[in-house]
């Protein structure tokens, strides 16, 4: 029978040989060493060591310092002092510092063997309850990683379905291919820029740009797709597809935020938007955000009624209507990149449109 193996120090020959051949009759595998030098080396060489039985009293150096020394090898070996009666509050001091009992000289060796079985049995638990609490933590991630695809496709069939229904308003209102899609890339495009990091906040974003035109679905074929100016009545109808937006989307719980992005993206920073009229700080930031993104894409799209205009010329409007359609903090942000990168972003949007129809996630974030 194999209880485990012991690894015997004392600096007395007679009390080693005495223990070692006790405790292999009770079933345990022993190894000796004279001093705590030579009881670390054997305890490195041997490494499956499961109980050091150690002096406390050795010359050079004490059971308390090779128990300091074994426990910062292994948390788990199990040490059991000797010591003479004289060195009992040394025993205490050691169990107090992570070893686990002690046998006084002149020992019992049954209380030896006692001990023995004891500690092994607690070395035992210890590890089984290491290994299940290990087993169980990979369980957890092993689920939390099934959960986080899930979560993942979920959100991909969201995206998916809400993409292919404003690609069927933008068609219908008639706006430039890709309008929707390339004004969510530059709304987190002009985020980043203002050192937006959060995926949470970037999710909120991406689905406000993509439905910010959402509640035009309530608005009459006759006014939506007017050929020449609307009238002051036909604004006003006009004016309630924010509105329309966010009470289609409000009570979806995922689309919560970004509907009150969607409310406010025709606000503007002075006061002067629309439909609450809402002024600087009072504006959600990602509808201040997109307000900026909207505008260019607008500007150098082509219209019916004219060419698309330059990069320059977007960027004298932003910096025109700086605090006043805009916020200033926000056309900052625009132009911490150069005009060059921003036309070489629309360009790329306008090729992956042309070659695949849509525009991929990839170039989201």
């Amino acid at each position: 029978m194999d209880n485990g193996t012991i690894l015997i120090v004392d600096d007395e020959n007679d009390i080693r040989e005495l223990l070692k051949d006790f405790l292999e009759d009770e079933g345990f595998r022993c190894h000796t060493a004279a001093n705590a030098f030579e009881a670390l080396e054997a305890y490195q060489r041997l490494g499956d060591v499961a109980l050091i039985m150690s002096d406390i009293r050795m010359p050079g150096k004490s059971g308390l310092d090779l128990l300091t020394e074994i426990k910062a090898l292994d948390e788990d070996v199990i040490i059991v002092m000797i010591s003479a009666v004289k060195d009992i509050e040394s025993a205490i001091t050691a169990m107090s510092n992570g070893a686990y009992d002690y046998v006084s000289k002149p020992f019992k060796l049954n209380e030896v063997a006692m001990i023995a079985h004891k500690a092994l049995e607690k070395r035992r638990l210890v590890l089984e309850n290491k290994a299940y609490q290990k087993e169980l933590e990979e369980k957890v991630a092993e689920r939390t990683r099934e959960l986080q695809d899930a979560l993942e496709k979920l959100d991909n069939t969201y995206t998916f379905t809400l993409r292919a229904l404003v690609t069927a308003l933008d068609t219908r209102d008639e706006e430039t291919q890709g309008h929707s899609m390339r004004v969510v890339h530059y709304t987190l495009k002009i985020a980043r820029l203002m050192g937006v990091t959060d995926p949470a906040f970037s999710k909120v974003l991406e689905y406000g740009a993509l439905l910010h035109d959402i509640g035009k679905i309530g608005i009459p074929d006759a006014i939506l797709r007017k050929p020449g100016k609307l009238t002051p009545e036909e604004w006003v109808v006009m004016k309630q597809h924010p509105k329309i937006g966010y009470e289609i989307l409000h009570r979806i719980e995922f689309l919560e935020e970004a509907s009150k992005m969607v409310l406010h993206h025709h606000e503007n920073y002075n006061g002067s938007g629309y439909p609450q009229g809402l002024k600087s700080e009072d504006i959600p930031i990602g509808s201040r955000m997109f307000a900026v993104a909207d505008t260019l894409d607008a500007m150098t799209s082509n219209r019916p009624y004219r060419k698309a205009l330059s990069l320059e010329t977007v960027s004298s409007e932003l910096i025109k209507f700086a605090g006043q359609q805009f916020d200033p903090t926000v056309v900052e942000a625009f132009h911490k990149l150069s005009l060059e990168e921003w036309a070489k972003l629309r360009n790329q949007l306008d090729e992956q449109i042309r070659s695949a129809g849509h525009l991929s996630s990839e170039m989201l974030y």
